[in-house]
Order: structure tokens, then C-alpha cells, then sequence
């Protein structure tokens, strides 16, 4: 089957990234030296339990990494931090048939070894709290605690695509169902290679493409939105404020910050707009989502700079995210009002 044009564009404009970016964590110098490195650091009676923050990339990767552990520990689960919403990640899990458990603190007893994938103990308040072996990701490096099995990759476009390589350095060919997870998670956070990817992004997706199952994944891609959800397309829209290049609005309050990724994701398609910024209150959280055309910026300095004082907040240069309890705005933003939340967000966040 041909290599859709998408995958052959990429691979010769991001041939330039191959260099080794100033300030990289130190590496295995190959895929058979972290997996020989990984594999000691695990014994065949651990229980072993994968968290992630439960995204298309997390959760393939996680899946992966219970491929490479199959026979080498006594159980292998994977664990998510919050409850799945998005409706093209539920229909992931449900047509790939993934195994998912929600964390409870008072069960991690129940395991003896902890992964990280396609995150780092500093990305959230319950990452903190667990002694992890090892983390693989690909998000930029932050301060966090020691963990002996560390293999970091900010220039790496997806997790995916690390574990895709440890899969052909450990010669196992992934099954149908994997390789589908594993080529979406490399679609949605290299947006189809419109955001940072590498060379090893298309090489993983050119061998991952006649793997999958084609009718599942597009399934899978267009379950965007329910019925429902049309209604906070028309409060963001009532409620957007334009300044130079920058779109910001603000959701009063949604079930999940899914429905913010997607507004963030559809109102930087706006003609001369480079910046969007769409936040709401989620439960009692502020969440920020901010995206930009990725030209000479950074989304996730940006809102690290802006947020990273109130709560959590970090990313990539075209994608950031920010989560701030609303208990830690309560000296900052005294009117606890859909607009003062807006106007705290958009003075963060002015150029």
C-alpha cells in the first residue's frame, strides 16, 4: 500500500531536526541498550503497574510497553489518572478493546514496580506521589525526581514512535490492533506531522502503515463530537475577544477539557489568527489550552511563564496545557465570575 503524500512530505522537511537539541537528558545510546537496561531493572514476580494521562499517544505507548513486558513480569496494568471523555479516544478503547483501570491511591499497594509513559512525575499531583523505575517520554525535560530508567526525547514528535522503535530493536512485530494505537498516537500529536516530528516519526509511521487496520483508525478519527457538544462551539464563539493575532475565549463550565482541545485546535484554522487560547472551568479547575502556528513560538514557555505559579502548565512550542485549582486564584481573581476568569487568563497571556 503507497505511503500517503502527508508522510512523504515530512520525512525530507524534518530531516533538520535530527540534531541533538542544547540541554538533552542523557540517552541510551541505542534501543537494545535501554531495553537490556529496562529489562534489569524488572523482575519476573513484579506486578507492574503503566500510568499515563490517558491520551491517544499515552495510551498506546502505555500498550506497547505491556507488549515489551509480556512474559518477563507476573502481570502488567495499565493505570489512567482521570476518566477518558473525548469521544475519539472512547472509541479507541472501545473498537482496540484496551484494558484500562482507573488509579486509586489506597490500591497501589497492590503493585511493585511503576512506569511512566508519555508524561513525567512533575506533569501532576498524582505522578508525584509514586516511586516510578522508569519514564518515557517525549515532552520537554522538567525537574523531577530520580528515576533509574529514564529515556526522554523532546524532539521526538510522539511517544509512539519511541516505542515503536523498542519493538523492532526487541524484534517483535506488533499486532494489527497495537500498530493501529500505535500510528494514531503518532497522527494526533504530530497532528498528521503538521507540529515538531522527526525522521524517525515517518520512518515509524512508514512502518507501522500496513499494520493497521485503516477502517478502525478512520472510524476512530472522525468520532470528534456529539450532539451536545455544538452548543459550547456557539458559547465560545459568543464569547471570543480578538486582539492582533490572538483569539481567546472562555467556557462558564464543561464536563471535560476535551471539548477545549478541540475549540483551541478548530479556531487556529481562522484566517490571520496565530495564537488561540480557549479556556473553562472543569470541575474546580481552571484549564488553558493554547495552540499556535508553531512559527517562532513557544505555547509551552509561554504558558509555563504565565501559569506555572498557580498550578500545572507546560507543553510543546505549537500545544500547551494549563490546569489551576480555582482554590489557588482566590487572591488573584476576586470576582469568581466567567469574565473575571477571562480577563485573568487573557492578561496572563497578552503578548
Amino acid at each position: 500500500m503507497a505511503t500517503p503524500f502527508f508522510v512523504q512530505a515530512a520525512l525530507m522537511t524534518t530531516r533538520a531536526a535530527n540534531s541533538k537539541p542544547d540541554g538533552a537528558p542523557r540517552r541510551p545510546r541505542s534501543r537494545q541498550e535501554a531495553l537490556k537496561k529496562l529489562y534489569g531493572l524488572l523482575h519476573f514476580k513484579d506486578r507492574v503497574l503503566i500510568t499515563i494521562d490517558p491520551d491517544p499517544d499515552a495510551i498506546a505507548s502505555a500498550f506497547a510497553l505491556r507488549r515489551l513486558l509480556w512474559r518477563r513480569v507476573q502481570s502488567t496494568t495499565v493505570g489512567i489518572i482521570r476518566p477518558i471523555k473525548r469521544l475519539n479516544n472512547l472509541t479507541m478503547v472501545r473498537l482496540l478493546k484496551l484494558p484500562l483501570v482507573p488509579i486509586k491511591e489506597k490500591s497501589l499497594a497492590d503493585y511493585d514496580k511503576f512506569l511512566l509513559v508519555d508524561g513525567q512525575p512533575c506533569h501532576n499531583d498524582i505522578f508525584r506521589k509514586i516511586p516510578y523505575t522508569a519514564v518515557i517520554d517525549h515532552h520537554p525535560l522538567t525537574a523531577c525526581s530520580d528515576v533509574p530508567f529514564v529515556d526522554i526525547r523532546p524532539d521526538y514528535g510522539a511517544t509512539s514512535t519511541i516505542f515503536t522503535e523498542y519493538l523492532r530493536a526487541a524484534r517483535i512485530k506488533p499486532s494489527q490492533t497495537l500498530a493501529t494505537a500505535l500510528i494514531y498516537g503518532i497522527k494526533t500529536d504530530t497532528q498528521n506531522f503538521e507540529r515538531q516530528s522527526r525522521e524517525e516519526d515517518v520512518r515509524a509511521f512508514h512502518y507501522l502503515f500496513d499494520k493497521i487496520n485503516h477502517n478502525v483508525l478512520r472510524k476512530i478519527e472522525i468520532s470528534d463530537l456529539a450532539l451536545k457538544d455544538l452548543a459550547y462551539f456557539r458559547e465560545a464563539l459568543e464569547n471570543k475577544t480578538v486582539a492582533k493575532d490572538r483569539i481567546y475565549t472562555h467556557l462558564q463550565k464543561t464536563p471535560s477539557a476535551d471539548i477545549l482541545v478541540i475549540l483551541a485546535d478548530f479556531l487556529l484554522k481562522v484566517h490571520d489568527i496565530s495564537w488561540s487560547i480557549v479556556s473553562g472551568i472543569v470541575g474546580n479547575t481552571l484549564v488553558v489550552i493554547v495552540r499556535n502556528d508553531g512559527y517562532r513560538k513557544d505555547a509551552g514557555k509561554s504558558i509555563q511563564k504565565a501559569f506555572a505559579a498557580f498550578g500545572s502548565a507546560g507543553g510543546h512550542k505549537a500545544a500547551a496545557r494549563a490546569e489551576i485549582p480555582l482554590e489557588n486564584l482566590e487572591d488573584v481573581v476576586l470576582r469568581k465570575t466567567p469574565l473575571a476568569y477571562a480577563r485573568f487568563v487573557r492578561r496572563r497571556l497578552s503578548p
